[in-house]
């Protein structure tokens, strides 16, 4: 495994940022986050102030993945919507620095939940803070991607289609052995492809209650985080996603709400999210479900694959948890499908 996937070139951050982040000032020390599969994340301590330093990982990397480029603009247009998102200080895109591309953002000092159960929290707060996931998710399906500048983030057409065929791609590009389940709701989403209905928004591709900072002690969301697989495309992906990660098993692995009763702790049902959802975009309802929801266990299976893979490659930025995800891929092939049966 490569050294600097768990670490970084201190003396080289320092020197470029003394150079390049005005106010910036040392000593400097970092942390590496544990949390992520893909682009690893430091916590950079400096006496005045701290801020965050997110990079792509070091070696032979799948074409597309990995943008940090792409979450650093994303982020710099949010700026000023009713999206919450991080400062954006600065993006290097010279891979001589510290070995490979980063950025560097605002430190959100604020609180995150792992998993939509808020271990220890009131009902009160779990359903404020779901409340709060709901109309953050609207407002980013809202924002003007014109108005914004990130009318180009995404190529045109059907959104499901392309997302297929890209994923289908990476998933094929880091294929370990033959799981017929897989092959079976590629197929199957293929055939069952949705037409595409006009909606273009910009989505997150990743959206979930850890990927979010909330301020401490409150529920207003501080900043939606880990916008690697962000673009332009169609919003029922995002909110298809949400509903995905709640049919997974409670607990540290899962992070799900499979079996929980809600009711008890404050939480919505999926259609009571979904319809508070289409209320604050002002939207009657939505058709066919299932495939959207089917979609998203493919496209995890997907991306559970590449971390596997890179974990067998030795460039995976947690590679004990990335070899037990690997063993998962399967499992979401086979929810995908029983999804798209409604």
């Amino acid at each position: 495994m490569s050294d600097t996937t768990q670490s970084l070139d201190l003396s080289a951050v320092d020197a470029y940022l003394r150079d390049h982040l005005p106010g910036y000032a040392g000593p400097l020390e970092a942390r590496k986050f544990d949390v992520g599969q893909s682009n690893p994340t430091f916590l950079l301590k400096t006496p005045a102030r701290n801020y965050v330093l997110r990079r792509k990982p070091p070696g032979v990397l799948l074409k597309s993945a990995h943008a940090v480029d792409r979450e650093f603009r994303v982020q710099s247009a949010l700026a000023g919507t009713d999206v919450p998102v991080p400062r954006m200080y600065l993006l290097c895109e010279d891979d001589a620095v510290i070995g490979s591309a980063f950025y560097v953002m605002e430190h959100l000092d604020g609180r995150n939940f792992y998993e939509p159960t808020m271990e220890g929290e009131t009902n009160a707060t779990r359903t404020a803070v779901i409340d709060e996931m709901n109309r953050v998710l609207a407002a980013l399906h809202s924002v003007d991607i014109d108005a914004v500048g990130l009318s180009d983030y995404g190529p045109p057409g059907n959104y499901f289609e392309r997302q297929l065929s890209r994923w289908t791609k990476q998933y094929r590009a880091s294929e370990t052995d033959t799981i017929a389940d897989m092959d079976a709701l590629i197929e199957a989403l293929g055939q069952e492809m949705p037409a595409d209905d006009g909606q273009r928004t910009l989505v997150h591709g990743d959206y979930r209650i850890d990927n979010m900072m909330f301020e401490k002690g409150g529920t207003r969301c501080l900043g939606v985080l880990d916008w690697e697989l962000s673009t332009i495309g169609h919003p029922y992906a995002d909110l298809a996603a949400v509903i995905m990660q709640w049919q997974m098993p409670p607990g540290k692995e899962g992070r799900g709400l499979a079996g929980v009763d809600r009711a008890a702790l404050g939480l919505p049902t999926d259609a009571e999210f979904i319809a508070a959802y289409c209320a604050r975009r002002g939207i009657g309802g939505i058709d066919r479900f299932g495939f959207y929801l089917a979609f998203n266990f493919f496209r995890m299976a997907a991306i559970i694959q590449g971390v596997y893979k890179r974990a067998l490659d030795g460039n995976a930025s947690n590679p004990e948890r990335a070899r037990r995800l690997g063993q998962y891929v399967g499992v979401f092939a086979q929810n995908g499908l029983r999804a798209l049966r409604g």
